[in-house]
């Protein structure tokens, strides 16, 4: 009865010690990537081997909050590059988003979004996604918005 008695007490001790020194979740920034008050521009979760990373809708601003591209395909190209920007703050690329959100204003536009997303993910193993048409997004000029989920390999 004690031997089982210290076994569930190490137990315990180990559990309880590795949740206070274990932090599975980190919120990061890239400095490239325009900052809106109130809200993370991603997420990590510790997956052992390797973390998943949860992006928020991601639009086509630069650094300083200014609209780029007056066009789908335009916008686009900045939603990546922002997408990217965050993406490499852990360590990864395009090539390792998992899934995608899209929203578009225009579904007509949707082979120019595609274009210029087939640019930034890897083709031979392409994402999951979803892509659902918007009367409108947070500003009236905000043709695109995209969300991303990815999973990279711990170091």
């Amino acid at each position: 009865m004690k031997k089982i008695f210290v076994l569930v007490c190490t137990v315990i001790f180990l559990f309880s010690f590795s949740q206070k020194t274990m932090n599975p979740t980190a919120y990061k920034s890239s400095p490239k990537v325009f900052n809106i008050k109130g809200l993370s521009q991603s997420v990590s979760i510790d997956c052992g081997n390797s973390k998943m990373i949860l992006l928020s809708g991601q639009v086509p601003l630069d650094p300083e909050g200014n609209l780029v591209g007056n066009n789908v395909e335009d916008q686009t190209h900045q939603v990546f590059k922002n997408i990217e920007n965050i993406l490499k703050e852990y360590g990864g690329t395009g090539k390792d988003i998992i899934k995608l959100g899209i929203f578009i204003t225009d579904i007509t536009r949707t082979p120019d979004f595609r274009k210029v997303r087939d640019l930034y993910i890897n083709l031979q193993s392409p994402p999951v996604s979803s892509l659902v048409e918007v009367s409108s997004l947070f500003r009236k000029d905000v043709l695109v918005e995209v969300e991303a989920t990815a999973v990279i390999k711990n170091k």
